[in-house]
């Protein structure tokens, strides 16, 4: 003999299969929606930093975590004075200037970084990075009227 509460489920899942396809669909699509957390943090120094521009770095790296920006930002700027290739310092930079603002003055070095890393999977999927277009070069375009990114 069937009990009571299974007549009444089967009776709403017969009756309204829809619920069924629905809680299925809203499941996968839950499941879906879950990521891992994004980078926002300052990148390591990589393997091919020198030992002294990795000591600046890292301290860049300490003042950024006490969100000292303006200390972290003249440090990462020592560490690309000094190796002007790093990618990590000026997507660092980068970040820094994106905490502390204004967000458009971080733009020209997370262009920067991507250019030295392309497809470094930090660099190229950071939040503050995908905040605009896609990278394609840090080189600048003649909008209308012969300028460069605005118009007058």
């Amino acid at each position: 003999m069937i009990q009571p509460n299974e007549n009444l489920r089967r009776h709403i899942f017969e009756r309204h299969s829809w619920i069924g396809f629905f809680l299925v669909v809203w499941g996968l699509g839950v499941c879906a929606g879950i990521s891992q957390a994004p980078q926002d943090d300052p990148l390591p120094p990589p393997e091919n930093a020198n030992p002294l521009v990795a000591k600046i770095y890292i301290d860049g790296n300490h003042l950024f975590a006490e969100h000292r920006w303006t200390a972290a930002i003249e440090k990462y700027e020592e560490a690309i004075h000094a190796q002007p290739k790093l990618a990590e310092a000026h997507y660092n930079l980068g970040l820094t200037l994106h905490r502390k603002g204004p967000v458009s003055a971080s733009r020209p070095h997370f262009l920067e970084a991507a250019d030295l890393a392309s497809g470094h999977p930090v660099i190229w999927n950071a939040p503050p990075f995908r905040k605009y277009e896609t990278v394609e070069s840090s080189t600048p375009t003649l909008a209308l009227g012969g300028h460069f990114g605005h118009q007058h």
